[in-house]
């Protein structure tokens, strides 16, 4: 959580882009002004963007790599998935940049997740090169899904795993938020693009959100709820779209819900 030197600082907030907001080229470029725009309404706050592949990208390296050898090595495989994430990072940064804003993408060495071999494969954080760069520049694009290992080399954290890297980056960077933008804004009864009826749920504790997972439910990745718990960082769910709606997933029960574009006015209980 925040420590106390972060009044000193620019509060950091970290959005995570999935596969399924970024669709195609125009979603880029929509994802950007809506970056953009964020930034413009609190323009002392940073933004670290942790984007996905485009929709369909990672399926297809796959197949791709099945067409080559029936065994691929996971190291040769990681590699591949890898050039997905970086392609979107590269977007998403040159969309920023033509709107004039100050950006820059990272690599996966760059962005600093580390995994290291043993019991669990625990992930930390190495932050010096992601907090230089948002010392020069409003907002850090970098690959979710991806860390690399004790040898450098890039390793995958898991299907679902942006969700993981954008919690990871926001508890090691001591963010203000975490939030999770996706194709529906939160978390519903049912599935809302086949249940009219389904019912917004504005906010979950970790363990009803875990429950979810544990039946079913993929909106976010089971790990990743596991750590933001572990963590005591709240979750905020949302969509593209600039839908009023949101789900926080936290500790405790949320006491003042707010709108999509002012979620830093988000008032947490107490355990």
């Amino acid at each position: 959580m925040p420590g106390n030197d972060q009044c000193c600082n620019p509060p950091i907030v970290v959005v995570k882009l999935g596969g399924s907001v970024l669709t195609d080229d125009h979603a880029f470029a929509r994802a950007a002004r809506c970056l953009r725009d964020r930034q413009h309404h609190a323009p002392d706050e940073r933004y670290v963007a942790v984007v996905s592949a485009q929709e369909g990208w990672t399926d297809a390296l796959e197949r791709a790599a099945f067409g080559i050898t029936e065994a691929p090595s996971t190291r040769s495989l990681d590699l591949l998935w890898s050039t997905g994430e970086i392609r979107s990072v590269a977007l998403l940064t040159l969309h920023l940049e033509t709107l004039g804003v100050r950006a820059a993408g990272l690599n996966v060495g760059e962005a600093g997740l580390r995994q290291h071999n043993g019991p669990g494969s625990r992930v930390t954080i190495d932050g010096r090169r992601l907090r230089a760069s948002l010392a020069e520049n409003q907002i850090v694009v970098v690959p979710g899904f991806l860390a690399t290992n004790a040898y450098g080399t890039i390793v995958t954290l898991g299907r679902g795993g942006s969700d993981l890297s954008a919690v990871l980056l926001a508890e090691g960077l001591e963010a203000a938020r975490c939030e999770l933008v996706k194709d529906v804004p939160g978390y519903f009864s049912a599935d809302p693009n086949h249940d009219a009826s389904a019912r917004h749920l504005p906010a979950l504790t970790f363990a009803e959100a875990l429950d979810l997972a544990d039946h079913g439910c993929d909106l976010v990745q089971r790990q990743a709820i596991e750590t933001a718990a572990r963590a005591g960082l709240p979750l905020v769910i949302r969509s593209l779209d600039g839908s009023p709606l949101i789900t926080v997933v936290s500790a405790g029960l949320v006491r003042a819900q707010c709108s999509a574009g002012t979620s830093s006015g988000l008032v947490f209980a107490n355990d």
